[in-house]
């Protein structure tokens, strides 16, 4: 290659769009003329035509050329020289069409006019200050850059534009900041990391899932009629874009995303009034080949079983409390929380919940709108799906979603066809294989939160609360041999339900679980959690554990028993009661009923009476297999 070839570049005659109109026109115009004195013949030429004998290049120098062209321009009325025409061609072999168009109709002014940079300087501080600040207007903005011009040393030498020209200025410097618009929306921007975004490749089923918790835009119905928001916690796997979990709560507790887990591992069974075209054995997943490795699958749903290797999380306190984390380790799950204030980290799932909103939520009677400007009227008083009924609603559009093509699963050679996340799954699963996870009672006991604490002659007394069973009789004031723990015994416990508690016993091999229940179980005949408990403690100051559990109880009772007859019913009780009864109920809600333990009297203080009618409870009894959905 020649000096001259290597020189050469492509002429970028798209920047002819840069131009105006006429502009443009006027180079076109101009480019038949110079093609003629390069070729001998115009553009539009027809096939086969010779070249007019003064541009003939084989008869015609160059310049006798150029001064050919020159003189019939002139000629035609447009005055032109030959070294007019000359330049022309240089520029055309240089530049390309643009070369031939004119440079001062699109001469680009400085970015800000005449403004001086100070000015520039202190209209990108006024909007910076906006990151953190509530939203103002842009008169405030303004006013705060002149300001800030006020307290330089050299303000008498800066000239300041008039107010429209600092609105204009506004305008340019503010463009995607949301400087005036939502502060969440301003400080999500201002997080975000300057350089590209990366992406982790995920080639496998539960290789990568993301975890997040967020209020749902929907109010449901709790009991006494309560109608408040619930919070959905859900779980999606990066490389199908499956939805592997999604539980409702009135509040998220660590326990609940433990039992997210499980639930990810757990198949989802078929439901009553559930389409059949939701069944696993009618979609694309190889429902045969998976049901001879896990015979739990006959009668599963649509939604595959991922086992999770690596979570990623936020800092909310649900997901680094002490029980996820440990709750991550024994199944052998890697979490890896964000950096703070970064939910760019986990825009899946982040998207995913939006998704959730605007083809589920929005569809359900009591949608909210996600602001309160949104928000329609007397919605607390039309119809509203209860918080176990709208679970299940949510559970099957899950399965839906899980046969819907998602924009994220497109195949590379095949741009415009999008995979379902079953389909996904599907293909996956030839090249990763599937390995049965059974999850039993004793591993859900192990999600749920645990702690610390000394087995006394009288039980385990847990936030006043005594707790005790006459196999505790030989680890009464014992060491559990935890030197690091001081030789306190590992106790978990469901903050849903206070009706028992687990302590792990290291003297038997293998270590084994002993279910130890409430002392004063015969007085409440339902479940209830930690809410209800602090509630009624707080309405009895100073009273015993039994005035406490009576008085608890009597809370659920009312809640349970509904409105009296007018000329019967009390005075209203207070929101906070109803409030109170209505969450606890919500998250004792469809648990199976087992055979309920024999209560045996105390020897101490309730000797010599007759032992108290045992109520069947609503309890939920992890030991008895609770996965097992029928």
């Amino acid at each position: 290659m020649t000096e001259v070839g290597r020189g050469r570049r492509v002429p970028a005659t798209a920047r002819l769009a840069e131009f105006p109109k006429t502009a443009a026109d006027q180079a076109r115009w101009w480019e038949k003329h110079i093609l003629e004195v390069l070729d001998g013949l115009p553009p539009d030429a027809p096939v086969g035509m010779a070249p007019r004998s003064e541009f003939d290049p084989e008869r015609n120098s160059l310049a006798q050329r150029e001064r050919a062209k020159a003189a019939e321009l002139t000629a035609a009325g447009h005055a032109m020289t030959a070294s007019g025409i000359k330049q022309r061609r240089q520029r055309y072999q240089r530049d390309g069409l643009v070369g031939l168009a004119d440079g001062r109709s699109a001469k680009q002014m400085p970015s800000f006019g005449r403004v001086a940079p100070a000015v520039v300087e202190a209209m990108r501080q006024a909007i910076d200050e906006t990151a953190e600040a509530s939203s103002k207007t842009i008169g405030f903005v303004v006013w705060r850059a002149t300001q800030i011009l006020a307290s330089r040393e050299d303000a008498q030498d800066i000239e300041i534009p008039s107010q429209r020209t600092l609105y204009r200025l506004f305008d340019k410097l503010a463009t995607g900041t949301h400087a005036t618009g939502s502060a969440t929306t301003r400080r999500s921007v201002n997080a975000r990391p300057a350089g590209p975004f990366g992406e982790v490749p995920a080639c496998a089923p539960g290789e990568w899932m993301q975890i997040d918790s967020t209020p749902l835009d929907v109010l449901v119905r709790l009991d006494d009629g309560i109608a408040e928001k619930v919070e959905l916690t859900a779980m999606i796997d990066l490389a199908t874009r499956s939805l592997a979990a999604a539980v409702l709560r009135p509040t998220t507790k660590a326990a609940d995303a433990s039992a997210l887990l499980a639930r990810s591992i757990t198949p989802d069974t078929m439901r009553p009034g559930w389409s059949e075209a939701l069944r696993m054995s009618r979609s694309v997943l190889p429902h045969r080949r998976l049901l001879a490795l896990d015979e739990r699958l006959e009668h599963a749903a649509a939604r595959p079983v991922i086992v999770p290797d690596t979570i990623v999380c936020d800092h909310g306190k649900v997901f680094i409390s002490n029980n996820f984390r440990a709750s991550c380790r024994y199944l052998g799950i890697t979490l890896q929380p964000t950096h703070k204030a970064s939910p760019f980290e986990k825009g899946a799932i982040e998207k995913t919940l939006g998704s959730v909103a605007t083809l589920f939520a929005q569809f359900v009677a009591g949608y909210t709108g996600r602001s309160v400007d949104r928000r329609g009227r007397g919605l607390e008083n039309g119809p509203l799906w209860s918080l176990p009924e709208l679970q299940g609603l949510l559970d099957e559009w899950i399965v839906i979603w899980q046969n819907r093509p998602h924009d994220a699963l497109r195949d590379p050679d095949s741009p415009k066809r999008a995979f379902t996340p079953n389909e996904k799954y599907a293909m996956l699963l030839e090249s990763c294989g599937y390995v049965p996870a059974p999850f039993s009672g004793e591993d859900y006991v192990e999600l749920l939160p645990e702690r610390w604490q000394a087995i006394n002659s009288y039980g385990i007394r847990i936030n006043h609360r005594t707790y005790d069973d006459g196999e505790l009789t030989p680890l009464r004031r014992q060491h559990s041999g935890v030197v690091e723990k001081k030789g306190l015994w590992e106790i978990h416990y469901d903050p849903y339900d206070v009706s028992r508690i687990w302590v792990r016993d290291r003297r038997s091999e293998p270590a084994r679980w002993i279910t130890v229940f409430w002392k004063h179980l015969h007085r409440v005949g339902v479940p209830f959690g930690e809410m209800a408990w602090d509630h009624a403690r707080a309405q009895v100051p100073g009273g015993t554990e039994a005035q406490i559990a009576d008085a608890a109880a009597a809370l659920l009772r009312r809640a349970h028993d509904g409105p009296a007859a007018e000329a019967d019913r009390p005075a209203r009780r207070p929101k906070r009661d109803r409030r109170v009864a209505a969450h606890t109920r919500a998250t004792a809600t469809g648990r199976p009923v087992p055979d309920p333990p024999t209560v045996k009297p105390a020897p101490d203080d309730e000797a010599g009476t007759e032992a108290a009618r045992v109520i069947p409870l609503g309890l939920f009894d992890p030991l008895a297999n609770p996965w097992r959905r029928t």
